[in-house]
């Protein structure tokens, strides 16, 4: 059941993400934003899949940086380096609120408190672990896009897949060492083993990718940026 859930749930963010470029820049920056709250938030459940533990924010963690990419290759780079800011004020001001909701005291009919406490009250190490996942995962994977787009000129799809392919494998690297060493048994395993669930997730998105031109034709008032 998990198995199927996984890959339908990775379609229905894909179709979010393609109707958001559709809606247009703001719709991909909220997208982001979204997403990125989202895998942190998410992270924390763990699930099996094909016989491997892995957590529900995978594809989100994908799906965050494939925008980050649409929005670099229709909007411009000015733009892709707005929306890293934004999905970083994202994430602080969902912490910052988040605590302040867990410090109301419940009434003597609440039943949900002890939920809210198990689910948002993270480690300052965790936090702090996905703030700066966050913030160099998406700074390279916007320079590297521009790289591979300047000096290569190779087509979106391809150039999709080489940077998100290169910026998850530094994002569950890092992450795993600055938020997980020394907490779970085997952190080679837990790298390995999401890692491989990512780049399946990357293999799967490939046709959607190579076809997003097709789908969704870039206009001249779409990129106004040419530089790295």
């Amino acid at each position: 059941m998990n198995e199927i859930l996984f890959f339908s749930h990775l379609l229905i963010v894909m179709l979010f993400v393609l109707i958001s470029l559709k809606l247009g820049k703001e719709a991909v920056i909220a997208s982001i934003a979204m997403q990125a709250v989202l895998a942190n938030l998410f992270v924390i459940k763990q699930i099996s899949w094909f016989g491997w533990e892995i957590t529900c924010s995978d594809v989100f963690a994908i799906g965050s940086i494939f925008s980050l990419n649409l929005l670099r290759e229709y909007f411009g780079l000015e733009l892709a380096k707005k929306a890293i800011w934004v999905s970083f004020f994202a994430m602080i001001f969902f912490t910052l609120m988040s605590q302040i909701h867990l410090f109301y005291l419940p009434s003597a009919f609440d039943t949900t408190h002890s939920a809210f406490l198990q689910i948002l009250t993270p480690t300052p190490r965790l936090l702090l672990a996905s703030l700066t996942t966050l913030m160099i995962v998406q700074q390279l994977d916007i320079r590297l896009f521009g790289f591979l787009k300047k000096q290569l000129s190779i087509h979106f799809w391809m150039r999709n897949a080489i940077c998100v392919t290169i910026a998850q494998l530094l994002d569950t690297v890092l992450f795993s060492f600055l938020g997980l060493f020394c907490i779970v048994a085997c952190l080679t395993d837990i790298i390995l083993v999401s890692y491989f669930v990512k780049i399946i997730i990357i293999a799967l998105l490939a046709p959607l990718t190579a076809c997003i031109k097709w789908l969704i034709p870039q206009t001249p008032r779409d990129s106004h940026d040419i530089s790295l």
